[in-house]
């Protein structure tokens, strides 16, 4: 894979960096097609890093070398492609934009110190950037937007900004307008609003700067006053807005510095027109991310603790401080084998340093507590799939590792002397399972190797091993994210089929019963000899399993009694009527018979199992299924339609609220029963555009209706 790359025309130098202000982290971020892979590819050729910009179509790109991606179209992976530029290493983080693929697009943004947001001129911006604009508010990650496919149609470039200024708020205003051709449509270069400059690249990259044409002067002047009005208002110089309004001619350095303090800090948003298929503003977004946004030096890193969780002193981005850094993905290369892409935040990784990996509180996803020692032969700088050879990472850097047997996404690595755990970013719940099924002993090996490799490098993904159903489950982030998940494990060399998940049901009776139960059995020797009569009672939802024993006279002798109970207990776990647990019960011992010679604990096990049995034939049971509260996250004008759909999955709706963390968002609250939620993610994102989201905590059992029993039973006895 990485030959191949290399084969695409990697002719860039690896960028060298000593100096964590010498660096900018920055996640590209934006819905599907919105062409952040093409951005990336143009960034790469316009810096000499790649010979010449690859194609999605053609599936040639640096980032996009994941096999699923080339076939897709479209990116599934996280990946870094560094650049140098004008003195600064540039490492850029392309994140897939599809919804499935959240937990790459955290790794990306816990990685980065700005998101550059790519926005399409076309498309314009969906519900999931508007939401994921929030998130970034809410932390302070300085963000620009790049406004792109400026050659296409149907682009226009002022309706996409005032499109972004509704949704992402104030202080999302352009640099530069776009400058169309003599045939009025093709763009054909770029009006600087700070510099009054024309960027002319009709012929080619880099462009032609000149003075603009009389004609263009209205539309410079109209927006340059916008621009600096808001840059006037973010400057830390209070003195500045008094010297404009008052007719004073600020200077354009101080304007431009203002303005890369403003976007560092992020309170300012610089929007960027480009078009990566021509070049054109290309030079001007190198500029913002290399001058505008923030270093790791303005980064604070995330809190630390010891191994044992008590804290650890406030670190900071020093390349001669402790060693703390991070996995943020996890892959598995077919001939390199594990390779992590790890941020230093502290300190410098060397080659064979004695290190500590730390990886803890991810029990439930399936990545159990643990910690080692371990040594990195080597540090590579990640170009998408090639690795190329790096002597140290200061603190701030990305870079990669191979071969590590432990590392997994979201652990820590510290110094061996000085263990430490770093806290986690959030990850969003899988809420789509799959349950797969391997067709050959030889099968279920290899699934088993597959499986744990994915797992450490997904925390996404959940691996469930359902005692109740006896059922493989993977549970998905959705169909796009499954797709690949089975797609790789079938490269791995697995042979699977999938099934229908089951949910776990329970079983209760719904009246009181009586059963009896004879065990006489009489072959050579000693035979098989146990009578019990039990009494079956309903109990409130949530009691459990209650036992009595009311025999008189010694009829069933005291040591055989537990026998009895124990009989019931194993009757239970195995169910009554479709093979699910039996709960919220008082089964009472009110008679039997014992023969001093053919009694046992075993036969007075078999007679409870069967008095349990016979209660249920003679009396009415019923099945109870689990129901989840559930908590929906949707733009306001799809609340409608949710409360609609949930009525039509027997979900009873508790109430809507205002989300208090969106724009123009609602909260739904219900309870669904959880069979009914089986493809929810799936259905609810077709329903919402892709904007809905939902949790869900289990909240008790109910019966289920009598209809839907009564098919689980008959297909439990046909299977039996």
């Amino acid at each position: 894979m990485a030959q191949k790359v290399q084969e695409k025309g990697v002719a860039g130098p690896v960028p060298a960096v000593d100096d964590p202000g010498r660096v900018r982290n920055v996640v590209l971020v934006g819905h599907s097609g919105a062409g952040k892979t093409t951005l990336v590819e143009a960034l790469l050729a316009a810096t000499g890093t790649i010979g010449r910009a690859g194609s999605v179509t053609d599936g040639t790109t640096v980032t996009d070398h994941d096999p699923a991606a080339v076939r897709q179209q479209r990116s599934v992976t996280l990946s870094c492609a560094p650049l140098a530029h004008d003195g600064t290493k540039i490492n850029l983080l392309d994140t897939p934009g599809y919804a499935d693929f959240v937990g790459e697009l955290r790794a990306g943004l816990r990685a980065a110190d700005a998101a550059l947001f790519v926005v399409s001129s076309v498309d314009g911006v969906d519900a999931a950037t508007a939401a994921l604009w929030e998130e970034c508010a809410a932390v302070g990650m300085p963000r620009a937007v790049a406004v792109t496919r400026l050659d296409h149609p149907r682009a226009d470039f002022q309706d996409t900004v005032e499109h972004c200024q509704d949704v992402f708020g104030d202080n999302v205003l352009p640099l530069y307008l776009p400058m169309l051709g003599d045939d009025g449509s093709t763009v054909e270069g770029l009006i600087g609003l700070i510099t009054h400059r024309i960027f002319d690249y009709s012929a080619g990259y880099p462009p032609v700067v000149r003075d603009p044409e009389p004609q263009h002067l209205p539309a410079i002047e109209e927006a340059h006053n916008s621009l600096l009005e808001g840059i006037i208002a973010e400057s830390e110089d209070e003195t500045l807005m008094e010297r404009y309004v008052s007719g004073e001619v600020i200077e354009t350095s101080v304007i431009i510095e203002d303005l890369e303090k403003a976007v560092a800090r992020g309170t300012f948003y610089p929007v960027v027109p480009v078009c990566a298929q021509t070049g054109l503003g290309i030079d001007a977004l190198l500029e913002v991310l290399t001058s505008g946004f923030p270093s790791p030096l303005e980064h604070v890193v995330p809190p630390v603790t010891d191994v044992a969780g008590n804290p650890h002193a406030p670190l900071r981005c020093d390349p001669a401080g402790p060693l703390i850094a991070e996995v943020v993905k996890t892959t598995i290369d077919p001939y390199v084998g594990r390779v992590s892409l790890v941020r230093v935040f502290s300190g410098t990784l060397r080659p064979d340093q004695p290190v500590h990996i730390s990886g803890h509180g991810m029990a439930e996803r399936g990545h159990p507590d643990h910690d080692a020692d371990e040594r990195f032969a080597h540090l590579f700088s990640p170009l998408g799939a090639t690795l190329r050879e790096v002597p140290y990472a200061v603190a701030g850097d990305i870079v990669a590792i191979t071969k590590s047997t432990t590392a997994e996404t979201g652990d820590t690595i510290s110094g061996k002397d000085d263990p430490m755990l770093m806290a986690p970013w959030v990850m969003p719940e899988p809420l789509l399972p799959i349950a797969i099924v391997a067709r050959t002993r030889s099968d279920e090996d290899a699934l088993a190797k597959n499986l744990g490799r994915l797992v450490a490098g997904d925390p996404t993904l959940r691996l469930e091993r359902n005692a109740e159903t006896h059922q493989l489950v993977l549970w998905c982030m959705g169909e796009a994210h499954a797709d690949v998940v089975l797609d790789r494990l079938r490269a791995g060399g697995v042979d699977l089929d999938t099934e229908p998940v089951r949910v776990a049901l329970r079983e209760t009776f719904a009246a009181p019963s009586q059963g009896h139960g004879r065990h006489v059995k009489q072959s050579g020797g000693h035979g098989q000899y146990a009578v019990c009569d039990i009494t079956v009672e309903p109990l409130p939802r949530g009691t459990g399993f209650e036992f009595v024993d009311k025999i008189v006279g010694g009829v069933v002798p005291h040591n055989y009694i537990p026998s009895v109970e124990k009989g019931v207990r194993h009757q239970m776990e195995r169910g009554v009527v479709a093979g699910y647990p039996v709960v919220d019960v008082r089964v009472t011992l009110v008679d039997g018979k014992a023969h001093s010679v053919d009694s046992s604990d075993a036969a007075f096990q078999t007679a409870g199992a069967l008095a349990l049995r016979e209660a249920a034939e003679l009396g009415q049971t019923t099945l109870l299924e689990p129901i989840d509260e559930v908590t929906i996250r949707v733009p306001d004008e799809f609340v409608g339609a949710v409360m609609s759909d949930l009525s039509g999955r027997r979900g009873r709706v508790l109430g809507n609220e205002p989300d208090p963390a969106g724009h123009e968002r609602t909260l739904v609250r219900a309870e669904v029963p959880a069979t009914e939620l089986v493809r929810y993610a799936v259905e609810l994102r077709a329903m919402t555009s892709g904007s809905g989201t939902f949790s869900r905590v289990f909240a008790r059992h109910d019966p289920m209706p009598s209809h839907l029993a009564d098919a689980v039973k008959k297909e439990h006895a046909a299977s039996r």
